[in-house]
C-alpha cells in the first residue's frame, strides 16, 4: 500500500451451511456485501469470523476465495494467529503470496497458562516481520491474556521493519492508543480500534484513525471516521450517537453472531448457523438485533432481497 490505510475495516464473518459445512459461495456473496457497504479494506479470518473452529484446509480455501474474488477491490487483511510462531510465518507467506495487502496476529497464546513472555512476543513477530514485505497489524485484545506493554509495542514499531498497524481492544483502549501514538511517533502508521466501535469517539480522540468492526453497519460507521478525520466532530458525534443502540447491543449481546444474522435475515447467505459450541442467538436478542438494524435501513439487511 502506498498510502497508510485509514477508516473503516471490518471482520468478513464466516458463513457454514445448516450442517456446519463453510459456504464458499456465501463467503463470495458476504464480500461482496461488505464491499457494497464502501468499506477501506476487509479482514478475514479473524476471530469474529471464528478462525478457531476452522480446520487448516478451511483456512486455506476460505484465504484463497477471498483474496481470488476481491480481486483488489479493497485491500485484504489476513488473520495469522497462532501459538507456533512457525506456523504464523508460513501463514504470513501464504497470505502475501495470494496477493493479501496485511497479515494481522496476536501475541502467541494458548490459555492463561500458556504465555510467552514479552521477548518471545518480540522475536515471533519479528520472525514474522523478517519474512514477508506487507505491513503487519498487532492485535491487542483481551482474549490472549498477553499483556503487551507501550514499550514493547513501539518498540516493535520502531525496530521491526514491517509492523506498522495496532488495533487496540483492551480496557482504556483510548489511554494505550494516545500512549503508544506519544511513544512511538512516525513508525505507529496505522492506529485503530475494535470492539464494533463502542469506544470509538474516545479512540478517534485519543489518535486512532480507523476502525476494524464486524460487517453488520460499515456504512454508518465509516461516516464516523470520515467525518471525524475531515475536522466535523459534532457531526462524528451525531452519527455515533445514532449509530450506538446497534453498536451497544451487538458489542454486548450477540457478539459474532449479529452480522450472520443480519446477513441471513438480508439474503446474503443461507444460514446463520455457528459451530459448536458457539450457540444460536436467543429469539430475544435476535428479535432486538433485527428491531436495531431495520431503525437503520442497513445495507445488509436488504443486500439478497
Amino acid at each position: 500500500m502506498k498510502t497508510p490505510l485509514t477508516g473503516i475495516l471490518p471482520v468478513a464473518p464466516t458463513p457454514f451451511h445448516d450442517d456446519g459445512r463453510v459456504d464458499e459461495e456465501g463467503m463470495r456473496r458476504v464480500l461482496d456485501c461488505i464491499i457494497d457497504q464502501g468499506v477501506d479494506a476487509i479482514c478475514i479470518l479473524a476471530n469474529y469470523s471464528e478462525q478457531f473452529v476452522l480446520s487448516d484446509e478451511e483456512r486455506a480455501t476460505l484465504m484463497r476465495i477471498s483474496l481470488e474474488h476481491v480481486a483488489g477491490r479493497v485491500p485484504v487483511i489476513v488473520t495469522i494467529s497462532h501459538f507456533s510462531t512457525g506456523i504464523v510465518v508460513d501463514r504470513a507467506k501464504a497470505a502475501q503470496a495470494l496477493g493479501a495487502s496485511m497479515v494481522m496476529m496476536m501475541p502467541p497464546y494458548h490459555g492463561v497458562g500458556l504465555v510467552p513472555s514479552e521477548a518471545g512476543i518480540y522475536e515471533q513477530f519479528r520472525a514474522v516481520s523478517d519474512a514477508i514485505s506487507i505491513p503487519i497489524m498487532v492485535q491487542d485484545a483481551p482474549l490472549s491474556g498477553c499483556q503487551m506493554s507501550v514499550p514493547l509495542l513501539a518498540r516493535m514499531a520502531r525496530e521491526l521493519e514491517n509492523v506498522s498497524y495496532f488495533k487496540m481492544e483492551m480496557p482504556f483502549a483510548a489511554d494505550k492508543l494516545a500512549a503508544l501514538i506519544e511513544a512511538g511517533g512516525k513508525d505507529i502508521i496505522g492506529p485503530f480500534d475494535g470492539e464494533e466501535a463502542v469506544t470509538l469517539l474516545a479512540d478517534l480522540d485519543a489518535g486512532c484513525t480507523g476502525t476494524m468492526t464486524s460487517g453488520l453497519q460499515c456504512e454508518h460507521i465509516g461516516v464516523i471516521i470520515r467525518s471525524y478525520l475531515a475536522g466535523d466532530k459534532d457531526a462524528a458525534l451525531a452519527q455515533w450517537t445514532k449509530c450506538l443502540p446497534l453498536i451497544n447491543h451487538e458489542n454486548r449481546q450477540c457478539g459474532l453472531r449479529a452480522c450472520k444474522v443480519v446477513m441471513k435475515e438480508g439474503g446474503v447467505i443461507g444460514s446463520d448457523h455457528v459451530r459448536h459450541p458457539l450457540k444460536p442467538m436467543t429469539p430475544r436478542t435476535r428479535e432486538r438485533l433485527l428491531q436495531l438494524a431495520g431503525d437503520l435501513d442497513l445495507i445488509a439487511l436488504k443486500w439478497g432481497k
